[in-house]
């Protein structure tokens, strides 16, 4: 099957390839896992590449330092802003402090407090560096991070819909069908679009007539809702589990690449996440986050069938407070 054209995309195929050179020796190469038990429930051979044992805790910072190291002199001397609920903030903290610049990061008041308390860690002993925290129901992060960059002469990196980070985020996908070899299927977690849009590209560049496949949490379905209407459809702020999926909208840069190289987007419950959370814990061993667990739980919740088809699915972190944690899994019981 002929591979789909990236013209006009925001990211290309050469851009992931420069972006896992720039990873290289600096990001983890994540173990890709299997499980006879999700086998045999889905019916399908099941590769699960484990972002949740990533540098800090998740995927993120495959995009965070891909860009961030990709700054002038003047911009590393002014530093890096960023908004995020937890993961992005991290990564970009984290990037910040290998590359020797400042960070100044915009975080919900509610973050998980493992989120918060990590990200205030990667930033200490860092000069001009600190959390910015705001009401995500009531204020705008993005008005918030855009003033502080123009008023610190900083560089704002948002969490997804920014090309540097899309080509990192997509060596994840490169990764996985490097070591596992070509597949039928890719299911991803999707919140704006940035790990979903990169993996498409190196997905479709490595194995022409493979389907990607979106998975959002059910009450925030903006991208299946923007798919539908051919267009990009903004929501409220979901409440959900997912906290790493809360966007309102696709990206302008991401969404493209959605269209075009995404088959379709499903959703999965918030139920169905802590019951997935439950299978990685007691079957597999892992720590995963409710956001980490979209992508397997629409294939062993039956969002997805994938009978008879080799498929790779994306854990996109296990950052979570571990009491939180332990009172979803056994609310699962």
């Amino acid at each position: 099957m002929q591979t789909p054209s990236f013209t006009g995309l925001a990211i290309q195929p050469t851009d992931i390839d420069a972006a896992a050179a720039r990873l290289a020796g600096v990001a983890h190469r994540t173990p890709a896992r299997t499980s006879r038990t999700a086998d045999e429930r889905t019916g399908a051979r099941l590769y699960f590449k484990c972002e949740n044992f990533q540098r800090m805790g998740a995927f993120k910072f495959r995009g965070a330092y891909n860009a961030l190291s990709q700054f002038s002199p003047e911009q590393r001397q002014r530093g890096v802003i960023a908004f995020s609920s937890g993961n992005h903030a991290q990564a970009i903290a984290l990037a910040a402090r290998l590359l020797g610049m400042p960070s100044a990061i915009v975080m919900p008041a509610d973050s998980p407090a493992a989120k918060l308390a990590a990200t205030r860690g990667y930033q200490q002993g860092q000069p001009d560096s600190e959390v910015v925290l705001y009401d995500r129901y009531t204020e705008d992060r993005e008005a918030i991070g855009k003033r502080l960059a123009a008023e610190r002469g900083m560089t704002l990196i948002p969490p997804y819909d920014h090309p540097h980070v899309m080509a990192g985020q997509g060596t994840a996908a490169a990764e996985l069908l490097d070591e596992v070899g070509p597949l039928d299927l890719l299911v991803v977690c999707v919140g704006g679009g940035g790990l979903i849009s990169g993996c498409a590209v190196a997905a479709h560049a490595r194995a022409p007539g493979i389907e990607v496949i979106g998975v959002e949490p059910e009450a925030g379905n903006d991208v299946q809702q923007s798919l539908a209407a051919g267009r990009i459809v903004k929501i409220d702020t979901p409440r959900t589990l997912a906290d790493g999926a809360q966007t309102q909208a696709a990206g302008a840069l991401t969404f493209p690449v959605i269209q075009r190289l995404v088959r379709r987007v499903v959703t999965a419950t918030d139920a169905q996440l802590v019951s997935t959370m439950r299978f990685f814990a007691e079957r597999m061993k892992m720590v995963v986050e409710p956001t980490g667990c979209l992508a397997a739980a629409a294939l062993l919740e039956g969002a997805v069938d994938a009978r008879g088809c080799r498929v790779g699915i994306v854990i996109s972190g296990g950052n979570v407070d571990l009491s939180h944690y332990a009172s979803l899994i056994g609310s699962a019981g």
